[in-house]
């Protein structure tokens, strides 16, 4: 009788602490970015961290060069008012790994001179830990014009690539959706490019060259796109664009230029790579730790056969 309930106890612990190695998903802050002083000011964090979800038992982890950034956990009064003359913890050595144990908002800013008022600084809000909804597929639309940049329209932008990376970020681009690039005539024009024009700034062969604003681009075929000007060093400085496009989800037919054609300032987009699914940006893995104590309780749990 001892001896069932000893077992019943340990299936008890097992089936627990794989729940919890499930559920636990690890965050690296900023992805490629880091944890630096963002160029592009605080919206890089904020729109990070706007696309995940934070859960008790996460562990977020602030990667850093040891000695030029520090990570801060803070109240909510000194992340407003990037004050960290008491922070709550202080971390100097990159990798620092943190564990979300709690349900509440978490503020972390950098300590050292203004890091923190440029933009190095970070609040998320953790919830308690549940299963995963699955994913609802969403309705269908029709189609979307974005225009691209929003206020900031189309030129060389004070943060560099990050702006329009930022900007894309959390959009899904669909056939028959269009881009609209804003800019004063003379000063700008879009270049449709490859991949590798794009990627090296090389805009000798472009696909498609646009010098009227506002200069509209209708997405005619899925895969990637490659969008950037074609003056002097705009692209070097950050004026380009990259997006992925996707098939509608809708069962109408998006708008044909056969029936419809477009604008003297519209053009659709026709060619360019084929598509590659986009980077993950939450890795999950379980715990070495917690997985070398399965294995124990695993081991103990055999003893009693």
């Amino acid at each position: 009788m001892a001896r069932s309930s000893s077992l019943a106890i340990l299936v008890i612990a097992l089936s627990a602490i794989l729940q919890a190695t499930a559920a636990q998903t690890t965050h690296v802050v900023g992805d490629e970015l880091g944890w630096l002083v963002p160029p592009g000011g605080p919206i890089a964090y904020s729109t990070w961290a706007a696309m995940q979800t934070f859960t008790v038992g996460d562990v977020l982890v602030f990667n850093f060069t040891t000695g030029e950034q520090d990570v801060a956990m803070v109240t909510r009064e000194a992340y407003e008012t990037c004050n960290s003359t008491n922070p709550i913890s202080l971390q100097t050595t990159g990798p620092a790994n943190l564990t979300l144990d709690s349900i509440r908002e978490y503020y972390f800013i950098g300590t050292i001179d203004q890091h923190c008022s440029l933009g190095q600084k970070l609040a998320i809000n953790v919830s308690a830990p549940g299963p995963r909804p699955s994913p609802v597929p969403a309705p269908p639309r029709g189609p979307i014009t974005y225009n691209v940049g929003d206020d900031l329209g189309w030129l060389v932008p004070p943060a560099g690539p990050l702006a329009y990376e930022t900007w894309a970020f959390n959009k899904t681009f669909l056939l028959g959706d269009t881009l609209v690039f804003n800019f004063i005539n003379g000063t700008q024009d879009v270049a449709v490019v490859t991949k590798e024009a794009y990627e090296t700034c090389d805009t000798n062969n472009t696909i498609t060259v646009l010098t009227t604003s506002p200069a509209n681009i209708t997405l005619t075929t899925t895969g990637e796109h490659f969008f950037t000007s074609t003056y002097a060093r705009h692209c070097d400085l950050g004026q380009k664009l990259a997006i992925n496009v996707t098939a509608s989800t809708s069962t109408s037919n998006p708008p044909s230029s056969s029936t419809e054609p477009p604008s003297s300032g519209s053009n659709p987009v026709s060619e360019g790579p084929s598509a590659a699914p986009p980077p993950s940006l939450v890795s999950s893995a379980p715990s070495p730790l917690i997985g070398g104590f399965f294995i124990t309780l695993f081991s103990l749990a055999m003893a009693f056969f």
